[in-house]
């Protein structure tokens, strides 16, 4: 950036590092906070370095590929994808006040569906956070086979423990940024916010952070081991070797990423429990599991037991969540009834009951709006509400429902949308193929950006806590509604 000038030494474990100015802010990028990750072993201490060490390279994302999307450009959210030749990928950025002094801290964990994504996404930049007196951190950590996959004989939940290792790291190091470890919000979008919420309840994290805002998560997409384990011996089949950790080592990067866009295709495994339901809805076949010492439990059983009740939880999603995958492909308008009811069927045992409650065959609704619609509220919006429910401690829930001109007018309040709001990077998705359109209201980023920082700071929010009277607060009317249960509670197990 222009502008930039470097800042004396400060110390961290490992050795000197040194930051870069820009104006109020200090900024680190590509700080390990793990070494390189030796494949299916736990994290372990980043190697020491002599000398003063300049924090100017983002260093690599972990191995995973991007998807283009048609009329849009997502790369601002989720990154331009790595090929996994450079292992050292577990790394932090930091974003400081240039004289912060226990000052709140917030950690971003980015999403991607436990396949993709990367902490240099460039609407996730932590600058906005700094000039508003927060030490904002965005982490990596692995994904895919080598993060997400329970291969006998392996560590389960790897991506999971590397969290709780940048967590720990954060913790013991933090305050040499200026931030304060006992004042910790973790914040997160979609597999970000999934993991999160299941962070929230696991004992290995208890401690690590004081608040957690989940956005567009929720902890149920989790699996049972021996269901996962399927997608085990799917991808030793595609990889023609034996499903265990011996057969898995050797294996490259590039087979890898092959073997798992291979099993993506919604015909490729069946991942549905023993009652007919798939938690992911198809969306990405690595997600947590639980039964392990990580997830003790389902998180949302957890929860009513009172896991994670000193963690106060702000907890939201989008009012049009699945806009993003079946607005741009045109599923949402041209997909028949046949191919709705058995794309809904891959994850769930009343597909037609559920398409009938959202309008299917009635005048002026299609099968693919029925379906959208409704998955807008099973995938996310109503198993969000669920876990906020369930939470025992202080929680709010919020609803972004700003409505984003992309794709004609049809984008909507689609998944992701909120990011750039919250970061205020408004720029980054902004233009003729912009997730954004053409005119995004900056006032409104400014709002949401310090409804966040100011959680994080006071660990409060403006509007009443979400309870028996299910108050949801609405980003663009900024006020809170009672909301009525929507038809998707009765199709979702409690």
């Amino acid at each position: 950036m222009a502008n930039e000038q470097p800042h004396p030494a400060i110390q961290i474990e490992g050795g000197a590092i040194r930051g870069h100015a820009c104006g109020s802010v200090l900024r680190f990028l590509g700080i390990p906070y793990a070494a390189p990750p030796r494949r299916f072993e736990l994290p372990r201490p980043p190697l020491a370095w002599e000398g003063v060490r300049d924090m100017d390279d983002r260093g690599p994302a972990a191995p995973h590929r991007i998807r283009p999307f048609p009329a849009i450009d997502v790369s601002p959210l989720i990154g331009d994808g790595s090929d996994g030749s450079d292992g050292d990928y577990l790394r932090l950025n930091v974003w400081t006040p240039r004289d912060a002094q226990a000052a709140p801290v917030m950690v971003f964990i980015h999403g991607g569906g436990f396949v993709a994504g990367s902490k240099d996404a460039a609407v996730h930049d932590g600058m906005a956070f700094a000039a508003s007196g927060v030490v904002c951190v965005a982490i990596n950590y692995r994904m895919g086979i080598d993060g997400f996959l329970p291969i006998p004989g392996v560590p389960t939940n790897l991506g999971l423990r590397d969290m709780i290792f940048a967590l720990d790291w954060i913790q013991r190091n933090i305050a040499a940024f200026g931030g304060d470890p006992a004042n910790v919000t973790v914040f997160g979008e979609s597999a970000g916010a999934m993991a999160i919420a299941d962070l929230v309840t696991s004992p290995l994290a208890k401690g690590l952070f004081a608040r957690a805002i989940i956005q567009s998560g929720h902890g149920a997409m989790v699996r049972e081991i021996d269901v996962a384990q399927r997608l085990v011996r799917k991808l030793a089949k595609v990889l023609r070797i034996v499903p265990d950790a011996d057969g898995f080592l050797p294996v490259s990067n590039s087979d890898m990423m092959d073997a798992i866009e291979k099993v993506a295709k919604p015909w490729a495994i069946d991942l549905r429990d023993r009652d007919g339901r798939e938690p992911v809805y198809g969306i990405s076949r690595f997600i947590p599991v639980y039964g392990d010492d990580v997830l003790p439990d389902k998180p949302i059983d957890a929860l009513r037991k009172g896991a994670g009740r000193d963690v106060e939880v702000v907890i939201g999603t989008n009012a049009e969540e699945m806009n993003l995958y079946f607005v741009p492909t045109g599923v949402r308008r041209k997909i028949g009834g046949l191919l709705a009811r058995w794309l809904l069927g891959r994850s769930h045992p009343d597909a037609r009951g559920v398409l009938k409650a959202y309008g299917y065959k009635q005048k002026g609704v299609r099968p693919g709006e029925a379906m959208t619609d409704a998955m807008n509220d099973l995938v996310f919006r109503w198993p969000a509400r669920q876990y906020a429910a369930a939470h025992q401690g202080k929680t709010w829930m919020y609803e972004f429902d700003w409505r984003s001109p992309a794709c004609d007018g049809a984008l909507g309040a689609c998944h992701g949308i909120e990011m750039p709001f919250v970061f205020k990077t408004l720029p980054s998705v902004t233009g003729p193929r912009g997730l954004a359109g053409m005119d995004p209201p900056q006032a409104l980023a400014d709002h949401v950006h310090d409804l966040w920082a100011g959680f994080a700071t006071s660990g409060s929010m403006p509007w009443p806590e979400y309870g028996a009277d299910a108050m949801v607060y609405q980003m663009t009317r900024g006020e809170a509604v009672h909301e009525p249960a929507m038809p998707a509670a009765a199709f979702v197990p409690e």
